[in-house]
């Protein structure tokens, strides 16, 4: 007698340990009783209740950057099917700790973004009286001096290297 459509044996070999990345093929129905499958990817956080009937896992992936969790039931019928696409190895039995550390990485982010805004600012100041004044008075020395003299003027190339020494 078989109580669910779900084949439990392959589930209960299914080597899934945290830290690595899986694909949940899961089944959602739309209106109109059709159904259609969704696929959520991301790293298992926690397995709990090993195999036995209640046993669920946790799925985390940062989508549009927001951090999203799934609770699955491992037995469930509207769940597909599970792959592991990445294997990793981890000390831990839960990794909740990941979620600090991508809000740290987050936070070290925006304040990178910050920085970067404050220093285009910097460079995009208005300029003041005096450097316009002077940008001026520079842009009517050179089209009042004719060709001629603004070359006489540039010293010899060897002459600056003797100067230099």
């Amino acid at each position: 007698m078989e109580i669910s459509s779900v084949n439990t044996e392959a589930r209960k070999k299914l080597d899934m340990r945290t830290g690595d990345n899986v694909r949940v093929y899961q089944k959602i129905e739309d209106k109109g009783g059709k159904t259609r499958i969704q696929i959520f990817e991301g790293m298992v956080l926690a397995r709990k209740h090993g195999t036995e009937a209640g046993g669920t896992f946790t799925v985390r992936r940062v989508s549009n950057g927001y951090g999203v969790e799934k609770i699955f039931p491992l037995y469930s019928p509207m769940i597909d099917k599970i792959e592991i696409t990445k294997r990793s190895k981890s000390k831990r039995s839960k990794l909740y700790y990941i979620r600090e550390k991508a809000l740290k990485q987050i936070s070290k982010r925006m304040k990178m973004m910050f920085v970067d805004i404050k220093e285009e600012e910097e460079v995009e100041e208005e300029p003041t009286e005096e450097t316009t004044e002077a940008t001026e008075e520079v842009k009517e020395e050179i089209a009042e001096a004719p060709v001629e003299e603004v070359k006489s003027e540039e010293p010899p190339v060897e002459e600056s290297k003797e100067e230099t020494k």
